[in-house]
């Protein structure tokens, strides 16, 4: 806050004092500013206590008077110092009338006080303010630094900042969504600024936004003003809000701008963080779906406590028809994880995204909400496929049931399917599709090739083999021939396929190839 007139009053070295204006003393002094122009308002700022001895006006002139004091308020002179005993020995009576009639405070300056003097005492006074306003930005952000590091994180540096400006604050994610308030209160408040909060993501960072708006808070109804200030380097990561009565002063602003940078550190730290511990969380779900648990519990150390010492289910989740639907499935999973304290692992997986919950939990109950959700909004939600419940050694068996649950939610137009009601029905009905009929007419279209122009045996060795399990002499006999023709038979397989039939894969491609094309699936 600047000086005042009152507190110019009360310098005692000035031995100034008031003759009009006295009902509005609270004025806040910007600088002290001497003109004997009779014109000074081009040289002028708003703000100034003037400083004159009159030597260029017509003092006796009550209408030359009214024009300059007119002139003096329109330019937003707070204060006039007349100085006596130099060319007048009171202030004139013309110029005092004009003064209260126009509401301009006039203070009399005696010989003894130097013009300088005032503006020192002026100076000196905005120094001090600054000096403490800065003081107290350097406390708050030390108090701002050492809340978002206590175990309140966030919602502890919002709570202290909300105290140092006499507010309320909040904080939002880049979807507009409010992540933190405070008071509690202010989380109702907050909730109605999504729109401006989303135009002002959209510019590069650091930006800000000023609104308006009524409030219920604890004091009842009234009217705040809110601004916007973007968190983040070049590009923001979230937004932080401002709620007063007021417009901030100094060492509110000064508080303001140490929590965007409290913010900023730690908002870009946590992205670092994050973007690690997906690359292991990435790393861990490869060796789980490739059959090393153990390799995989040794990485992930105790970063993912007990979910792989548990049962858990395994979900694999598409974009469906909106790109940004995997975001907001996985922030309603981990936070509905992070309420219940429990540990949930997300990697990407090419364009999906893979989850990994304790069976029966809060984040498994959060992914099967959002689905229901909608499913029943009809909204562009994504696709899930849900295995069922696992053993960390059998992850690998769980993913491909969320893959195959996955793949019956796409084909149903459903938004979660669990594999238990995959296995309960058929997947041949599946099968009736031309895209798949395509591909398995081109996976075994080299060998009709070859039946077509040899004893055309490939094919049916084929599949009594794979009927069987790959039972070599209950294979023969349903076929009438010699094990070791069958054997032959399936070297000849590998050889115009180029394919290993040792693999697991190849032989569920081969075999769902012979079902798709078959009489009995048209």
């Amino acid at each position: 806050m600047h000086p005042t007139l009152a507190s110019l009053l009360r310098h005692s070295s000035l031995k100034l004092s008031v003759l009009t204006g006295e009902d509005r003393l609270d004025a806040e002094v910007r600088w002290a500013h001497a003109s004997e122009l009779a014109d000074p308002v081009p040289y002028l700022d708003g703000g100034e206590l003037l400083l004159t001895t009159a030597v260029k006006l017509d003092v006796d002139d009550p209408g030359e008077m009214r024009e300059y004091v007119t002139r003096l308020v329109k330019a937003g002179v707070v204060g006039l110092g007349f100085g006596v005993g130099m060319h007048h020995p009171d202030v004139p009576p013309a110029l005092l009338a004009a003064a209260r009639a126009e509401g301009l405070p006039v203070l009399e300056v005696p010989r003894r006080t130097p013009f300088i003097a005032i503006g020192k005492a002026v100076s000196a006074a905005i120094a001090a303010e600054q000096y403490r306003a800065v003081t107290a930005g350097f406390a708050a952000q030390r108090e701002l630094t050492r809340a978002v590091l206590s175990p309140g994180g966030h919602q502890a540096l919002l709570e202290r900042l909300a105290g140092q400006v006499d507010g309320w604050t909040a904080l939002y994610e880049l979807s507009g969504a409010v992540t933190a308030a405070a008071p509690a209160w202010a989380a109702r408040r907050a909730g109605e600024l999504t729109c401006e909060v989303r135009r002002l993501c959209d510019r590069p960072a650091p930006a800000s936004a000023v609104t308006a708006g009524a409030v219920d808070g604890d004091g009842g109804r009234g009217e705040d003003r809110v601004e916007l200030q973007s968190v983040g380097t070049g590009v923001p990561r979230a937004v932080l809000a401002i709620g007063t009565a007021a417009p901030l002063g100094t060492a509110e602003r000064y508080a303001v701008q140490s929590a965007i940078a409290v913010l900023t550190l730690t908002t870009e730290r946590s992205r670092a963080f994050r973007a690690a511990e997906q690359r292991l969380a990435g790393a861990v779900l490869r060796m789980l779906i490739s059959g090393e648990p153990d390799h995989a519990r040794a990485v992930a150390g105790d970063l993912y406590g007990g979910l792989l010492d548990a049962p858990l289910r395994v979900l694999v989740a598409e974009p469906g028809d909106d790109p940004e639907s995997l975001a907001d499935l996985s922030a309603a999973v981990e936070s509905a994880a992070d309420r219940a304290g429990e540990t949930v692992l997300a990697a990407a997986d090419g364009g999906r995204l893979v989850l990994l919950a304790a069976d029966g939990g809060a984040a498994v109950a959060a992914c099967d909400r959002h689905a229901r959700g909608a499913q029943q909004e009809r909204s562009a939600g994504p696709v899930i496929g849900m295995s069922a419940p696992a053993g960390p050694p059998a992850a690998d068996t769980a993913y491909q049931q969320a893959l195959q649950a996955l793949l019956v939610a796409r084909r149903r137009g459903l938004r979660l399917v669990e594999h238990d009601d995959v296995a309960a029905g058929s997947v041949l009905p599946l099968l009736a599709d031309d895209a798949v009929r395509a591909f398995a007419d081109g996976l075994l279209r080299a060998l009709r090739e070859r039946d077509a122009h040899g004893r055309g045996d490939l094919v049916a060795s084929l599949r009594a083999w794979l009927s069987r399990h790959g039972q070599w002499d209950a294979a023969a006999a349903d076929l009438g021939v010699h094990r070791h023709t069958l054997r032959y038979r399936m070297r000849r397989v590998e050889e115009i396929l180029g394919r290993s039939l040792d693999d697991p894969d190849v032989r569920m491609e081969l075999w769902l190839a012979l079902k798709a094309t078959s009489p009995a699936n048209p």
